[in-house]
């Protein structure tokens, strides 16, 4: 069958195949059932033939003489109105016959067909019967051996059979029919949930996204569709307010720059000034450019790396060697805050050089911001289990644990108070995590105690790949 002919409704297509079920199991159940009644009957006729066979032995074995035979025959038929019996001598002669017109010219032939049951018809009717020798006792020359041919008419057995092949053929439409529209009542209801999901899919919006489907109630073949939908719901709402909060705080942050800018602007333009006070205004404004510059550069970067746009050079980088030239970059800052940094391990991985410094720079300068005066930022590298572990350890306010999870998330900050520095725009920890991912590694952050701890997880470099 074409698939394309098929119903496109699912509930429809379920329906005619548990109809088309239930009418083959049907079928296959009548078709034994039948046979099994066809060999019954047949089992009833030839023990009825051999009933038959019997009687006439005996009617023949207690018959005074052959004038008195068909007397007592016909005595011993009455009330059989189905059976037919010819009985002929060696010589083919009729002795007895009962009912001939019962038999066909095959039956009625000369030539014996002994002890074998036949079946044959005539006009509207079926005929079963057999042929077989019987022995009459002649006291002057001994027993005399008859050819009985014994027919009986089982027209009524074909029409039962018929009428009841009939009677079944009308169940199996009907339980044909039955069984669909129970099919139909029961996918119909079994596919609520597909149609609920249809239903919330069509209501779907930003502000409705909160909306979930029951799972209880579903059934279990639709259950994971329901988890997964739900699942994806949620995705897409966390989406969604993550895109919103992004949207709000990267409005928030460029906020600033450019109200810096119309406000000098302004100021500048209010009246005449001199070329020194000009040089001074654009200085200014070049400064809010180079925020707002370095914003949409983070900005691009992540959006690079988020879909997989991001290229990078892999070369051996000893992340050790790294650190030390950040700890000689930030030597001055950390003097002017009374802060030490320490190092210590080694390790190597394949990377991007530039990218890597970032992302070590991006956490050395945070630890740097929140670590007090006479604090230190402990930098350590190890190695274990074919990766190379980075952990910046400084002393300071304890991050809260609800602010853990989206601490490395865009425009984020640990706290509300936090003032932004440098490229502290919270994009920093955002470019850290997607440069450490790029290459096939993690971070992870923990905060407790007053002790805040950056951990980079990086894939080890084969020795031979570090030059």
């Amino acid at each position: 069958m074409n698939i394309r002919a098929w119903p496109r409704s699912l509930t429809t297509r379920l329906a005619l195949l548990f109809a088309l079920l239930t009418a083959t199991l049907l079928l296959v159940v009548i078709l034994v059932q039948g046979r099994a009644v066809e060999g019954h009957m047949r089992e009833l006729d030839d023990h009825e033939l051999a009933g038959k066979v019997t009687l006439i032995r005996n009617v023949l074995h207690h018959a005074e003489s052959s004038e008195t035979l068909s007397r007592r025959l016909d005595d011993a038929f009455i009330g059989h109105d189905m059976l037919a019996v010819v009985l002929r001598d060696a010589e083919g002669r009729v002795v007895y016959a009962r009912r001939p017109e019962f038999f066909g010219e095959r039956q009625l032939a000369a030539d014996p067909v002994l002890q074998v049951t036949t079946t044959w018809e005539k006009g509207s009717k079926q005929y079963f019967g057999l042929e077989t020798i019987v022995e009459v006792p002649d006291s002057r020359s001994g027993p005399t051996r008859l050819r009985a041919l014994v027919g009986l008419d089982i027209s009524h057995h074909r029409l039962f059979l018929e009428e009841v092949r009939k009677r079944l053929w009308i169940d199996i439409f009907f339980a044909a029919i039955i069984a669909a529209l129970f099919a139909w009542f029961a996918a119909h209801r079994g596919l609520a949930p597909l149609r609920r999901v249809t239903t919330t899919a069509r209501g779907l919006s930003a502000e409705r996204l909160g909306e979930r489907l029951p799972e209880r109630d579903a059934p279990n073949e639709v259950r994971d569709l329901v988890i997964a939908f739900n699942g994806m719901l949620g995705r897409l709402e966390s989406s969604f307010r993550r895109l919103s909060d992004f949207s709000a705080d990267i409005a928030h942050e460029l906020r600033t720059p450019v109200s810096n800018l119309m406000t000098q602007t302004e100021v500048a333009l209010s009246h005449a000034r001199s070329p020194e006070e000009y040089r001074e205004v654009l200085a200014s404004n070049l400064e809010e450019y180079e925020r707002i510059a370095r914003m949409v550069s983070d900005m691009l970067f992540l959006a690079q790396a988020e879909n997989g746009h991001l290229l990078h050079s892999s070369e051996g980088v000893n992340l050790a060697d790294e650190a030390r030239a950040l700890i000689d970059f930030y030597e001055a800052l950390a003097e002017e805050q009374g802060v030490r940094i320490t190092l210590k391990g080694e390790a190597s991985v394949i990377a991007d050089r530039s990218m890597m410094r970032r992302a070590l720079s991006n956490l050395l300068s945070n630890a740097l911001r929140h670590t007090p005066s006479g604090g230190t930022v402990e930098i350590s590298i190890s190695s274990q289990g074919g990766l190379a572990k980075l952990a910046v350890r400084n002393y300071g306010d304890t991050i809260p644990a609800a602010q853990l999870s989206r601490i490395f998330e865009r425009f984020h900050r640990a706290s509300p108070e936090r003032h932004r520095h440098g490229e502290g725009a919270g994009l920093g920890l955002a470019i850290t995590r997607s440069i450490v991912e790029t290459h096939g590694g993690r971070i992870e952050v923990t905060s407790d105690a007053g002790v805040t701890v950056f951990t980079l997880q990086l894939p080890l470099a084969p020795a031979a790949a570090v030059g």
